[in-house]
């Protein structure tokens, strides 16, 4: 039934996906390569109706599997049906007052328990007994239907065992494609449960990449060529960018405890009212307020994050601070997200993180003293360190807790510089490391791979806030804190001159760093502030350009539309103008009286502006044409000379003669006009 189970789910699943490709093309490659997983995917049909017909919902064998196994089960039902009729008639023919017997059933076999001492009226076989509980007893008539009884029960344990030899043989065929929808539904499972963790405690999708070794620095082999600017510019800054980073067991923790207290006020105020007037005692009202009260606290008591921004040229990096200051949280913090995202889990953090492709993630946290090899507290993470030196990589995370302790505290810090500087001369491509001693600090005055941070303290109210400062070593705040708990003074003061002055001196330059570090985080946070309110104006701006620019162009093609509009107008109105004064000028070359004057006006013409507007101006312009008789002439006019055009009364120029029909096309101004040869005079 599992295996009839499963398939059925691969088969609808792949159903399901054939549907939607069929909808929409683009799942097929939304969902690579899982959706060609899916789609080839070997499920037999007809397997699971085989089981379905024959393996009933809870596991047993069906009656209809065979028809063995259906006459073996009625012949089982009916001998149990007689035995049960032979045993009530037993019982009732031997009932007798303060008797007592029932029906028993013993490897199978129907038989009758008799109380403490009572005899029985019928005859059988003994099959215990004892004087405290009583006697077992078969009867002999019901020895016959017992033993048919067992033979009927071995032929149906025969027919289910063929039954399930038959099924075990048929998926045998196909025993490699179930194997393979196995493997892969397992893999499906697990892709959806990271996506349902992922989705529910939110995060970020995490850019990995692949850090290459390269002329001793770092550079990235991004997965993405087309990466977006912001993108490119954290891959050149930073090696692990986590802004507000989470620890994924404290995160749950919180949540499982803030579910329980709003579960636990649900419930009490679900059952505040007592009684029929719907009243409720004090006593409930005081459970009630608190348990709301305990929610808020839990509410309040979110785990803290921590902003983790290593440069991209950090090796290693130191980190002190005051104990439960959240050292420790920070190297399990980044262990955990680093391996969340190898996973394919969303890290716990915001977006924008980017963390490398660590091969290792080597951790050496905690106590590791054994008793059963005598190591000591500081021996076991001697034999830790030493594996994971072995072990690590140009590509692995290395996080060390408290390197150097358990042993003497130069010999310590010693050994803790001697390590830390392996590591960062190519053992491991990020280490953290947490410490308490003092000299491990000034390593990244002399080396550029070493960074240094510290766990924020507040000295009022005497806890940590968890915070990281970056580039500050963390100081010892023993004395202060001893100080403000009521140490007498005397033992304060000598212990500070005991610490020596230049200690208390090298502490005063840290409170200084650390108030710098802060003013300067004031600032970078005003400027990035500043810096994303230019970026808003500047893409209004731009988008004002733009809506400038759009108007512009609309504007001039809604102007050369309407200048193209009003010129076509005017080369129409100036061609009506022209035909009609070259009709005018062939009625008025028919003879008329001689020294004859005609005034002919002529209409407005339209003429443009430079604004591209047709403006119309009437000038009103009066030819007199005299008509004169011509004078003979002795020769043809050629192109080119200058004749006297008495229809006209003015001179203008031959363009061309056409001898056939008596005609001439002459140029006077800026008319063209056929004129006949009489028409012509010297």
């Amino acid at each position: 039934m599992a295996v009839k189970d499963m398939l059925e789910f691969a088969d609808v699943l792949r159903l399901n996906l054939e549907a939607a490709i069929k909808e929409d093309a683009d799942w097929y490659n939304r969902f690579m390569p899982l959706s060609q997983m899916i789609l080839e995917l070997v499920i037999n049909r007809s397997l699971i109706r085989m089981i379905q017909q024959v393996i009933d919902e809870d596991g047993s064998v069906k009656d209809s599997a065979s028809s063995a196994l259906r006459k073996s089960r009625d012949q089982v039902r009916m001998l149990e049906k007689k035995l049960y009729q032979l045993m009530d008639s037993i019982i009732r023919k031997d009932m007798k007052e303060a008797s007592f017997l029932e029906v028993s059933n013993v490897e199978g076999r129907w038989c009758i328990k008799s109380g403490s001492n009572q005899l029985t009226s019928f005859k059988g076989l003994l099959l215990s007994s004892d004087s405290g509980t009583g006697s077992i007893l078969e009867p002999l008539s019901a020895v016959p239907l017992n033993d048919e009884l067992q033979r009927a029960r071995a032929s149906v344990a025969k027919a289910e065992a063929d039954v399930l030899l038959m099924l075990s043989e048929k998926m045998q065929k196909d025993l490699d494609d179930i194997e393979k929808v196995l493997n892969n539904v397992i893999q499906l499972d697990a892709i959806n449960a990271r996506a349902t963790y992922s989705i529910s405690f939110g995060g970020a999708c995490p850019d990995l990449y692949l850090p290459k070794d390269m002329d001793g620095y770092f550079t990235v082999e991004s997965s993405e060529k087309n990466d977006s600017k912001a993108s490119n510019t954290f891959t050149r800054e930073w090696l692990l960018y986590m802004p507000k980073a989470y620890h994924p067991l404290l995160l749950q923790q919180h949540r499982q405890n803030l579910q329980k207290a709003q579960k636990d006020a649900k419930n009490a105020t679900a059952k505040k009212f007592q009684g029929d007037n719907g009243t409720w005692k004090g006593e409930r009202n005081v459970d009630i307020l608190s348990l709301e009260m305990q929610v808020s606290a839990v509410e309040k008591a979110h785990p803290i994050p921590v902003d983790l921004f290593i440069d991209r040229k950090t090796r290693v990096l130191v980190i002190t601070g005051p104990n439960t200051g959240g050292k420790t949280i920070c190297l399990k913090t980044v262990g955990l997200n680093a391996m969340m995202a190898k996973s394919g889990l969303y890290v716990l953090s915001a977006e924008s993180a980017q963390l490398p492709w660590f091969d290792y993630i080597l951790a050496d946290i905690g106590d590791e003293q054994s008793l059963s090899q005598s190591l000591s507290t500081f021996s076991g993470h001697l034999k830790q360190i030493s594996d994971i030196r072995s072990q690590s990589t140009n590509r692995s995370l290395v996080l060390l807790d408290e390197v150097g302790a358990g042993t003497n505290p130069l010999e310590g810090a010693a050994l803790g510089m001697s390590l830390l500087e392996s590591f960062a001369d190519g053992g491991a491509l990020l280490t953290i490391a947490t410490t308490h001693h003092g000299e491990l600090k000034s390593l990244k005055y002399s080396n550029g791979a070493f960074e240094n941070a510290c766990m924020e303290f507040d000295e009022v109210n005497l806890k940590p806030t968890y915070k990281i400062l970056w580039g500050i070593p963390g100081r010892s705040n023993a004395i202060n804190i001893s100080e403000k708990l009521g140490l007498p003074a005397t033992i304060i003061s000598n212990a500070r001159e005991l610490y020596g002055a230049a200690s208390a001196e090298i502490n005063e330059v840290i409170i200084d760093m650390e108030r710098f570090k802060q003013d300067f985080q004031e600032l970078l946070y005003e400027a990035q502030h500043h810096l994303m309110l230019s970026r808003n104006l500047h893409e209004k701006l731009l988008l004002a350009r733009r809506k400038i620019v759009e108007h512009r162009s609309s504007q001039r093609n809604r102007k050369m539309q309407e200048i193209s509009k009003a010129a076509a107008l005017a080369r129409s109105a100036l061609h009506k103008k022209v035909r009609h004064l070259r009709a005018y000028l062939v009625k008025s070359s028919e003879p008329r009286k001689t020294n004859k004057t005609k005034l002919v006006a002529s209409d407005q013409c339209p003429t443009g502006d430079n604004s591209g507007n047709t403006t119309g101006s009437r000038s009103s312009t009066a030819v007199e044409i005299k008509t004169q008789s011509p004078s003979v002439r002795t020769e043809l006019p050629q192109v080119g000379d200058t004749v006297h055009v008495s229809s006209l009364g003015r001179k203008a120029i031959v363009l061309r003669v056409d001898r056939s029909k008596d005609e001439i096309v002459v140029q006077a101004g800026i008319m063209k006009l056929k004129v006949k040869l009489m028409d012509i005079g010297t």
